[in-house]
């Protein structure tokens, strides 16, 4: 996978970054690029920034179901101040791209770029892609190998709405930057009340309450995404996100329906925002019974409750997606390719500590081969761990097996 990193204070998220993402997966071959917010950018250590934890959500709002962009938290999770030469060893480190990444930057901060901390470094470690970022800006004694972007440039900036919105607070009246920021990240200012602005809007809640859905056609999954982003903790659904890229890979690498396996992956883990005698319920709504493992550790229960939601609430009726979803954590004998390829997509996703794991699946060329390994995989954790495997997880593993020995 061709990745390039495009990072920032994203304080907030704009149009501008959208397009400009947008514009390096058209021009430059890229498969995706990453949105990196910083911690603290060494550029900006004088500038007041939302919360992190805002920033990030304003930009988890923005990008839903674009297979295209991934979000991820390292310099946030680093701390600190945010230097870039770092967050590429990582990248490159945790998702062993093929080639070098490709790091996006503004014509506005390439004529400084000498002064980046180790830039001779980062400029080997990336392939440098100068951005048109502000009309009449050169980049100048810019010396290290690049790609100049052919961008249009788009005149907005973070800057530019924190003061709209301030001014708007400071008036009591209307101000023009809504149109500038994805609807997303405008809800997210609205409803926390960022930048100071005082007419926080009121959204609907997130999953739970919500009234339930027995019939009717199924919803978009721009509904789904949005639900999952609020009813998990925010790293549950950064997880759930990346769950459903890989899944959309996998699908598309083995001949399955990507949609299909990006919804079954965005909505895997819903159940994890709900109490076990919700999940209780729910599951036994599916008509499948509970073993005493189940109803010993109702946790387990996660994916069948999500199958039952997605179903129910969400208008969902695809078979393989709801058996995807239901039997992500023990996997169960006979489930078919989608489930096999969500259950792999769940343990190797790249916000997972799982390099090495992913490692020894490079030159598994089919998926009941790969389904096997990481079958394997978990259940030697699992065992390591001390940890109780469930009886429909070790039958699924002779079978899994056997499916590898006769080619099928």
């Amino acid at each position: 996978m061709k990745l390039a990193i495009l990072g920032g204070s994203f304080n907030p998220i704009h149009i501008g970054h959208l397009y400009l993402a947008d514009a390096v997966l058209s021009e430059c071959d890229y498969d995706r690029v990453l949105l990196i917010p910083a911690r603290v950018s060494p550029f900006k250590q004088d500038i007041p920034a939302a919360p992190a934890g805002d920033r990030l959500d304003m930009i988890l709002a923005s990008i839903t179901a674009d297979p295209g962009l991934i979000v991820d938290d390292a310099e946030l999770k680093r701390g600190g101040v945010s230097f870039t030469v770092d967050t590429v060893a990582e990248i490159i480190e945790r998702y062993r791209p093929d080639g070098k990444p490709g790091l996006v930057i503004g014509d506005d901060l390439a004529a400084d770029f000498h002064k980046w901390k180790k830039a001779e470094e980062l400029a080997e470690a990336a392939d440098i892609i100068v951005a048109r970022r502000l009309a009449g800006v050169p980049a100048e004694r810019f010396r290290y190998p690049r790609v100049t972007l052919r961008n249009d440039v788009i005149e907005v900036s973070s800057a530019m709405i924190r003061e709209r919105i301030a001014a708007e607070s400071a008036r009591a009246g209307r101000s023009v930057w809504r149109s500038l920021v994805p609807p997303g990240a405008r809800r997210v200012i609205e409803e926390r009340g960022l930048y100071g602005l005082s007419r926080a809007a009121a959204l609907s809640g997130g999953l739970p309450g919500r009234p339930p859905r027995e019939k009717g056609p199924a919803l978009s999954l721009e509904t789904v995404e949005e639900a999952a982003r609020t009813a998990l903790k925010r790293s549950r659904f950064i997880h759930s996100r990346n769950t459903a890229l890989m899944a959309y890979d996998l699908a598309r690498r083995f001949g399955l329906d990507p949609r299909a396996a990006y919804v079954a992956g965005i909505g895997h883990d819903l159940g994890k925002a709900l109490a076990g005698d919700e999940l209780l319920a729910l599951a036994e709504r599916d008509g499948k019974g509970l073993s005493p493992l189940e109803r010993k550790k109702p946790a387990l229960l996660h994916g069948r409750a999500a199958a039952v939601l997605l179903r129910e609430r969400f208008g969902i009726h695809n078979r393989d997606v709801l058996e995807a979803v239901a039997v992500h954590t023990t996997g169960a004998r006979g489930m078919g390719p989608l489930a096999a390829a969500l259950f792999v997509a769940d343990k190797i996703e790249y916000s997972r500590n799982a390099v090495r794991l992913r490692e020894r699946l490079d030159g598994i060329e089919t998926l009941p081969e790969l389904f096997y390994a990481v079958l394997e995989d978990s259940i030697q954790y699992l065992k390591s761990e001390g940890l109780e495997v469930a009886e429909e997880t070790l039958a699924l593993e002779d079978e899994a097996r056997r499916a590898c020995e006769t080619g099928r």
